[in-house]
């Protein structure tokens, strides 16, 4: 479902995962900020084993699980989240993003940083310029550029939320970054690069 009313909202997440290519356990990660000052309150991270192949269109079947178990462990409950995937922008129109909206029944946004299908036109140089994502003859997302000069962001409604509030609220969370700041900060804690909780 790609509409609804978000409410008001005052927490939201990023959600990131890595899996190191000669390994089979995965690390999830989640950053809980305040919204709109974009504050960190919380992360947490956690390692389980993957027990799904690696078959592209089919990733939320490998990843959903293991954000899913991390998402578990927070005591700041998010509005929204921001997922580094694809939500409506999936040959599906299931992706990643939408998985987890339905799974955790709340909004969701995919903020991917590559095309999965769909075609655009040329996206302007400045922040905010966006093109629409086409699959045929349906709106499937926007290529948005959050930074100047900067590869642009692939964004998809998920679920329970409109593509217009989706555009808007990935760049009401940039601080100068191509990824929102939610996602950016996920990344890096899947990483290893950022203190987290257990």
């Amino acid at each position: 479902m790609t509409k609804g009313d978000l409410g008001d909202v005052r927490l939201v997440a990023g959600v990131d995962i890595s899996v190191p290519k000669s390994a089979n356990i995965a690390r999830g990660a989640v950053v809980v900020m305040s919204y709109p000052e974009l504050e960190l309150l919380e992360t947490r991270t956690v390692e389980r084993e993957i027990d799904f192949p690696y078959i592209p269109g089919l990733l939320s079947f490998r990843e959903a699980p293991v954000i899913l178990d991390v998402c578990a462990k927070l005591t700041n409950i998010p509005d929204l989240i921001l997922v580094d995937g694809q939500g409506m922008a999936h040959p599906r129109r299931l992706g990643l993003a939408s998985h987890l909206g339905l799974l955790w029944d709340k909004p969701t946004i995919g903020c991917a940083k590559s095309r999965l299908c769909g075609e655009h036109g040329s996206v302007g140089t400045d922040r905010g310029d966006s093109a629409k994502l086409i699959d045929g003859e349906e709106t499937i997302g926007t290529v948005l550029r959050t930074r100047s000069n900067v590869k642009p962001l692939y964004i998809s409604a998920g679920h329970r939320i409109s593509l217009e509030a989706a555009v808007q609220l990935v760049l009401n969370c940039g601080r100068g970054y191509r990824l929102p700041e939610p996602t950016r900060l996920s990344h890096q804690a899947a990483g290893g690069q950022l203190k987290t909780e257990s």
